[in-house]
């Protein structure tokens, strides 16, 4: 078991190692073949990541990038500098593969297909140290992938050639520019234009919040001359950071924001004046595909894609919290005793650890299924673990004290970062309607149904109450959704947020029995199975009196195993939940 009092930080440790979890998962749903060369590679990040890469993240974060506008004789440059610690973490992660290119090539080689799950496994390893780092080299895939499947074919080779060099010096990085002042979610309201100038376009418009602002291959959108309102008269758009001739595009930067936090990335405001783009609607498309009404379709692409990256930022924050929260509490001291020792901090401690492996076990579903059940897994898992970062981020100051709150302790930061993930990609208002917009779709609906009812086909007997808890909570949505389906507007939107968490519950509890079935199978141990359980008490059991007057002492008696991921043996687990 992981003793917390031999380290006095979490920084110096390998964050890969130290995490018995994320182990477990890329054990579990990696082919031996594959595991056999990424495990050393997530051990080498780890240990890159929990170093170096989380040493400069402090110091990048009180020094964040500026901008220049003029040179010394007065000519506009908008240039972005930043401080040398945010340049060496970002050449360390594209060099490490972490987001960029090298690990994909290396599975080339080796003639295996690259995992998906390697790049959410190598990205949650990096929100811990700083997730604003993984914006700005994050997005950098979801462009590759818009650009593969819809850039001219004259622009494409170029483009894919620097979006995939492992080289960091000759690598462009990309971006997304979407919002406006006029409306953040509501696209249908932007007011960027586009005009038809031979085989480019030159956009004109202002962009709100542009975030890795400095990239070189940013997708956008706008309206073309002639577009109708609305989203369908919208499309989507490559800019590229200099134009054909090397000059610089028409990209001006008002100024950077003054933000909260995740200020690793610069983001900005945005004005194109005349800035060359190029239509992205298919490699041999006319100039009157700019008007097919796809463009929105094609930019959600991406938007999916940057979801899911948002929710392993929320998940490495909860990783960080608990992780610094388990340190300190193994250190100091209070009232004669340790805190790790004193009863409320012990179900503070479990409690944090039940709602991170649920929130992993969601994430990382999220990442496996690439087919249509994405469309609801994505966004479930961005409601539900951008949420929980900021709700773990904050416990953690409170268990830290008042050092929680002081700017030179870790947690601060994590707590200021985490409040951003809500809301980059969508807030859970916005994530929610979308939900209920997926599931308009019978297929998707019987998809959704299916897939959590066959997780819930568990046949250990230590998992039979539990299962039907979570089998009557699923037979409840299904009861709910119908309900929806046939109110009025405006009530269904009232519940909609309501749904989502009820859903992102039931769905996080299926994939933890799913886990402990197979930890039972494999480990011989209850440990998974007793964390599904907790989750299932807080989240669907009606307890009587809260549960203040039962006898379960769960938190205290198996807080080592559970917090220092030990083994449990089953009848110790079975002995402690079903303690009255």
């Amino acid at each position: 078991m992981i003793n917390y009092g031999e380290f006095e930080s979490a920084i110096g440790l390998n964050w890969y190692e130290i995490d018995p979890n994320l182990r477990q998962i890329m054990h579990r749903r990696l082919d031996p073949a594959d595991l056999k060369w990424c495990e050393p590679e997530l051990t080498r990040v780890g240990a890159l990541v929990g170093g170096p890469i989380a040493e400069r993240a402090e110091i990048t974060d009180k020094n964040p990038p500026q901008l220049i506008s003029f040179d010394r004789w007065g000519e506009r440059i908008d240039e972005v500098r930043h401080h040398p610690t945010a340049l060496a973490t970002k050449r360390d992660a594209w060099t490490a593969g972490i987001s960029g290119p090298r690990l994909r090539n290396e599975a080339a080689r080796l003639g295996r297909t690259y995992p998906a799950i390697m790049t959410t496994a190598l990205n949650y390893l990096l929100s811990q140290a700083e997730t604003g780092m993984l914006c700005a080299i994050g997005m950098t895939s979801g462009v590759l992938g818009l650009v593969s499947r819809y850039a001219p074919k004259h622009l494409k080779d170029e483009f894919v050639r620097h979006l995939t060099a492992e080289d960091f010096d000759e690598a462009w990085d990309g971006a997304m520019f979407m919002t406006e002042k006029t409306g953040g979610s509501d696209l249908g309201t932007l007011t960027t234009t586009a005009r038809r100038d031979g085989e480019r376009w030159l956009l004109n418009g202002s962009k709100w919040f542009c975030s890795n602002v400095d990239a070189s291959a940013i997708a956008t959108l706008a309206r073309p001359e002639g577009a109708s309102d609305g989203l369908k008269g919208v499309a989507l758009f490559l800019v590229p950071r200099f134009r054909r001739d090397g000059r610089r595009n028409g990209i001006h930067i008002r100024r950077l924001k003054d933000k909260l936090g995740t200020r690793a990335v610069p983001t900005a405001e945005v004005d194109f004046v005349d800035a060359e783009a190029h239509l992205m609607a298919g490699e041999d498309a006319a100039a009157e595909a700019a008007l097919d009404g796809r463009g929105i379709n094609r930019m959600m692409e991406m938007v999916n894609d940057s979801r899911h990256g948002v929710s392993v930022m929320g998940l490495g924050i909860m990783r960080r919290a608990f992780l610094e929260s388990a340190i300190f509490a193994a250190h100091r001291s209070a009232f004669g005793r340790l805190l790790q020792d004193l009863p409320m901090m012990r179900e503070t401690l479990v409690g944090m650890v039940v709602e991170l492996e649920a929130a992993a076990a969601l994430v990382f579903a999220a990442t496996a299924d690439d087919g249509p059940l994405a469309r609801l897994l994505v966004p479930l898992a961005k409601f539900r673990a951008t949420r929980r970062g900021v709700e773990l981020a904050s416990q953690a100051v409170e268990v830290h004290g008042g050092n929680g709150y002081i700017e030179n302790w870790p947690v601060a930061r994590q707590l200021r970062d985490a409040q951003c993930h809500t809301i980059w990609e969508g807030t859970e208002n916005i994530i929610s309607l979308d939900v209920m917009r997926a599931l308009r779709n019978e297929q998707v609906v019987k998809m959704l149904f299916g897939s959590i009812e066959a997780r819930l086909s568990v046949s250990a007997t230590a998992l039979e109450a539990a299962r039907g808890t979570v089998a009557g909570a699923l037979s409840e949505l299904r009861e709910a959704l119908q309900f929806l389906s046939r109110a009025e507007r405006d009530l269904a939107q009232l519940r909609a947020r309501s749904f989502t968490a009820y859903l992102a519950d039931v769905a996080q509890a299926a994939l933890l029995l799913e886990e402990a079935e197979w930890e039972l199978k494999n480990r011989a141990s209850a440990r998974k199975a007793v964390v599904a359980e907790l989750f299932i008490r807080a989240r669907l059991t009606h307890r009587p009196l809260r549960g203040i007057t039962s006898g379960e002492r769960v938190a205290l008696d198996l807080f080592e195993p559970l917090t220092r991921y030990g083994e449990i043996e089953p009848a110790r687990a079975e002995a402690a939940l079903r303690a009255q």
